[in-house]
């Protein structure tokens, strides 16, 4: 599924850990759109998995085997709680239909597969008519740069181009609006200005304290009519 090296997408994910104020926030957008039985897919070293443990059931599935593991030694005392090796285009991952899955949650992940439609379409696959697919992904090609190509990026999302991969794959948006507008001067001054090929620690515990509670605030009340990521809910319409 990825195209980049393990090791530094498993140690990029370790420097988000500390980020607890941005996943709570994540955690407020997902939650309140998630149903009772929730498939993550793509959880990595599982940032946010954590956030949805108060479901009736979670499948956390990804297709790097190391992130699975680390995910099932965290979890595995869960009763709710499953983890599985799959990628997100597989038919194994499709076989998670036997779960009977409510919602797909996507987040930061779709960047990194080539065929998004063909993700998309395997998402809905295991929903039944009407289910949700959740997604964060990263916003505005302009912000692409050496960070993205280094984590495996393929691309980052427009509006316009979300309404198209999801006309492609056959399902319906119900939901899409902007987040995190101060990342994107910050990802900006990253990726145009310093040519940064990796995040900072710095950078991050500073934005997690400082910068993202106040801006989850104003955010709840006001979307920002531009942010570093896309927030989406999608609805499945019987994809098979």
């Amino acid at each position: 599924m990825l195209h980049a090296d393990t090791s530094y997408l498993i140690a990029d994910q370790e420097l988000m850990a500390g980020a607890k104020n941005y996943f709570a926030w994540q955690g407020r957008l997902v939650l309140r759109e998630a149903g009772r039985r929730v498939v993550e897919a793509g959880c990595g070293a599982g940032n946010f998995t954590p956030c949805l443990l108060d479901r009736e059931f979670v499948a956390a599935v990804d297709g790097e085997p190391e992130c699975v593991a680390r995910v099932r030694a965290r979890f595995a005392k869960r009763p709710n709680f499953e983890a599985v090796v799959a990628d997100i285009c597989s038919q194994e991952f499709r076989d998670l239909r036997r779960f009977a899955p409510d919602t797909c949650v996507c987040l930061n992940v779709l960047e990194h597969i080539e065929d998004d439609v063909a993700a998309l379409r395997s998402m809905a696959s295991v929903l039944a008519p009407r289910g949700k697919i959740v997604l964060i992904v990263p916003a505005f090609r302009s912000l692409y740069g050496p960070i993205d190509r280094r984590l495996g990026h393929f691309r980052r999302y427009t509006r316009r181009s979300v309404h198209s991969l999801a006309a492609a794959a056959g399902v319906r948006i119900e939901k899409m609006h902007y987040m995190n507008s101060a990342g994107f001067f910050g990802w900006w001054l990253n990726a145009r200005v310093l040519r940064r090929g990796t995040q900072s620690a710095g950078q991050i515990r500073f934005y997690d304290r400082f910068i993202v509670p106040p801006m989850a605030r104003i955010e709840a009340r006001v979307p920002p009519p531009f942010g570093q990521s896309l927030f989406v809910v999608m609805e499945a319409e019987g994809v098979s």
